[in-house]
């Protein structure tokens, strides 16, 4: 398991269940993917490496003698390391770099939706400060200003006005403030709705489509302050019924997946799809990923029951599996994201953790760890996004409780998270 969040956390329990599994190894994890195993679960251990690149993890599978690889984050993806894998034999979950553009290049992935006419909203690709403030300006606001590579969940600003637009554009291609990524940026309508992250699990021509999950981007309640890597999420979203899922499917799934592989590069992996519902009910796609979304997979993961790494090595040898994995009837899942203090713009590293395991008592919870790592004086952060309390419940009323229940139990300085996760349910599904 590549990676060290709570998403990899969360996926390497689900891996250590599976009956075929004899070992978890996490690279390079964090200080909650360690465990003995036990009760029908493998133990999971840490694995350390150098970096998330094609010869380092290629170089630790062959060592451990790995038979698959999950490849958690993007950068890896877009870095090429599934092709490296797949070069030296080893059976890899997660697309090709070619297949990573869909994530890698927001312009890409803007040209590729209009050419194969699925819906997403209308937009101009530049690349220099005159041609942007134009645009802007041409446009009005609120406008939306995303820098085309990776940012880690912060190079999108949905701008009130042009001024703020114009400063956003001007951050990333003069001030340069997210490197090359901000060398080509995309400017676009911005929607309005109910948003909505739909995930499914690919082997470049069939679909396992996910229950429907809510995120959270912003980092305060009501969708205050800025954008971050998520701050919560609750699954199935009734904002989302059959009808409609079946509509996202068939217009914008379906045409992904075939409109990879007509264009050479087939998608295996995760599709994930981040859409926005409009009023009107119209499904238009704000973004694609290519893996588990973070904090969604915390949340879809405790909404399947079966053998995850079944489903993953289906997926690796060209072949889905829709049967390894079914998701549960009648459970519903909540996610909070507890944040170290300073989090987004500047977050502040090494306050103890305390609580962990009061909260894990609390019915249906469990902790995952993104940004911890152990210490002579106990558990630390050591980064921004720190835990995802997760709980599952008979509904999200009942889950949302327990999760909160637990978050109040876990303590360290300056933490903060929303506490308005979930609270958006009762409106009616279309």
């Amino acid at each position: 398991m590549l990676g060290s969040g709570a998403r990899e956390h969360a996926l390497a329990r689900a891996l250590a269940r599976s009956s075929t599994t004899a070992e978890v190894l996490v690279a390079p994890g964090n200080a909650g993917t360690v465990s003995e195993g036990g009760e029908g679960t493998a133990p999971i251990h840490n694995a350390s490496i150098a970096r998330l690149e094609a010869a380092p993890v290629v170089e630790l599978a062959r060592r451990e003698s790995v038979d698959l690889v999950v490849v958690g984050p993007e950068g890896p993806l877009c870095a090429g390391v599934s092709d490296a894998l797949e070069a030296a034999g080893i059976a890899v979950f997660g697309p090709s770099a070619e297949a990573a553009r869909l994530e890698g290049s927001k312009a890409f992935m803007k040209q590729f939706a209009a050419r194969h006419r699925i819906p997403t909203a209308d937009f101009a690709i530049v690349t220099d400060m005159a041609g942007a403030e134009a645009e802007i300006r041409r446009r009005g606001a609120p406008v939306v200003v995303k820098a085309d590579g990776l940012c880690a969940g912060k190079g999108v600003v949905v701008a009130q006005t042009e001024a703020e637009a114009i400063e956003a554009a001007r951050a990333m291609l003069v001030e340069r403030r997210f490197g090359d990524a901000g060398s080509v940026v995309v400017i676009e309508e911005a929607l309005v709705g109910e948003e909505a992250s739909v995930l499914a699990v690919t082997d470049g021509s069939a679909l396992f489509v996910l229950p429907v999950a809510r995120d959270h981007k912003r980092v305060f309640d009501g969708d205050q302050g800025p954008n971050t890597g998520g701050m919560g999420v609750f699954a199935p979203s009734p904002h989302v019924g059959p009808e409609l899922l079946a509509r996202v499917e068939r217009e914008i799934l379906r045409p992904t997946i075939d409109g990879m592989r007509a264009d050479g590069r087939p998608l295996r992996g995760v599709l994930f799809a981040g859409l926005m519902i409009t009023p009107a009910g119209e499904p238009m796609l704000l973004e694609h990923n290519v893996r588990f979304g973070d904090p969604e997979c915390e949340a879809l993961v405790a909404l399947l029951d079966g053998d995850l790494a079944a489903m993953c090595a289906s997926v690796a040898s060209g072949e889905l599996d829709p049967t390894a994995v079914r998701v549960a009837p009648a459970r519903s899942a909540v996610v909070v994201v507890l944040a170290a203090a300073g989090y987004p713009a500047a977050p502040r590293a090494g306050d103890v953790i305390r609580g962990l395991d009061a909260a894990a008592e609390v019915p249906g919870v469990a902790v995952f760890h993104a940004g911890t790592k152990r210490t002579a004086e106990g558990i630390v952060t050591a980064g921004g996004r720190v835990l995802a309390v997760t709980a599952v419940g008979a509904s999200i009323a009942e889950a949302r409780e327990r999760a909160y229940e637990a978050a109040r139990r876990i303590s360290f300085a300056g933490v903060h998270f929303r506490t308005d996760i979930g609270a958006s349910v009762g409106v009616a599904s279309r």
